[in-house]
């Protein structure tokens, strides 16, 4: 059973599954658009949570999940990543005695003031399974006492989607789209609550990409919730030359940062595809659960201040928007499905 997108992979071990979708994200518009843009089926049971807080959400999709999993008693309950979802299922699973399988185990950005983080730490000690991206999660679940034979490193699955789907990403000619010349332009997203509900570390995240707007075009994919917050807290003033747009879905998003000279994000998403892309990226956290990503040469970790964020753009304004070659991290090949389909088989 899965509980988040994973791709389809050819494979010699078929294995019968139900596709649960939570409906924790967003709204119906853009998971739509995820499903779509992943070539996913639609899901065999759509729970339709919705907002709420934390402990709303886990709380409805605990109750919704028990009859889906009475229902179908799957042999395994298959949970990824780090949302609330995650949690949930793993809770129902494990509290019916069913095989928990996490996908993308052992990432740790070690703040627990990240719910994400909580979540997959939780996550972690109730699986039967964990299905890590590599050795350093591998070395994280170890310290957390984790034993050995309920480790396996597959990696990541992120890259297999990105990977499987680039080509129809680059068919988009999404610079032309919008006017831009391909490797003369940043993109920027930010969402984290640490970000953009505080008023004045918002306003330096919108100073810092105006300083950027002015030696190349910024296109700010904004986020519903970092809309709202600059209406609510009056800063679009602070964004000058800045191009506030609306989200975009996968393979638009991919199709813009495969081309970009920059990108200014806080997604740990952004931080992986921009590795495996080559394209530079400053993410504005104090930590990262990607810590290949800045081995990798291709992440930096900038500090939420117009002087620390103006000072990373033109650093790398000044090394020509370039990372050289990157490193991609072992087993982020664009196989991870395939391994652990075959583990689960």
């Amino acid at each position: 059973m899965k509980m988040a997108p994973l791709l389809r992979a050819p494979s010699p071990h078929p294995i019968e599954h139900i596709l649960v979708h939570t409906g924790q994200h967003y709204d119906a518009g853009m998971s739509d658009a995820f499903f779509r843009d992943l070539g996913l089926p639609a899901p065999d049971v759509n729970l339709g949570v919705g907002s709420g807080s934390h402990a709303v959400q886990t709380a409805r999709m605990m109750a919704g999940l028990e009859p889906v999993f009475d229902r179908y008693a799957p042999d395994w309950i298959v949970v990824y990543g780090d949302v609330n979802s995650t949690l949930a299922a793993a809770l129902v699973a494990a509290k019916k005695s069913l095989r928990i399988a996490h996908v993308e185990a052992g990432v740790r950005s070690f703040d627990r003031s990240m719910p994400e983080e909580v979540n997959r730490v939780l996550t972690d000690q109730l699986a039967d399974i964990c299905l890590t991206p590599g050795a350093s999660a591998d070395g994280n679940l170890r310290r957390e006492g984790i034993p050995d034979e309920r480790i396996r490193a597959v990696g990541n699955v992120m890259v297999d989607t990105l990977l499987a789907l680039r080509p129809r990403a680059s068919m988009l000619h999404m610079p032309g789209r919008l006017g831009v010349a391909p490797g003369d332009y940043a993109v920027a997203t930010f969402h984290r609550a640490g970000n953009v509900d505080n008023a004045s570390t918002l306003t330096a995240l919108l100073a810092g990409l105006s300083h950027a707007a002015r030696s190349m075009p910024v296109l700010f994919l904004v986020h519903p919730r970092t809309r709202q917050r600059i209406s609510d807290f009056g800063l679009a003033q602070f964004a000058a030359g800045v191009r506030l747009l609306d989200p975009v879905g996968y393979l638009e998003t991919i199709g813009l940062v495969e081309h970009a000279g920059l990108v200014f994000t806080d997604s740990g998403g952004l931080q992986v595809e921009t590795t495996i892309l080559g394209v530079p990226c400053l993410t504005v956290r104090p930590n990262t659960e990607w810590t290949e990503t800045v081995e990798s040469g291709t992440n930096r970790l900038v500090a939420p201040s117009l002087e620390a964020m103006r000072s990373a753009f033109d650093e790398a304004r000044q090394q020509g928007c370039s990372v050289g070659v990157p490193r991609r991290p072992p087993l982020w090949d664009g196989h991870a499905t395939e391994r652990i389909i075959a583990l689960l088989a």
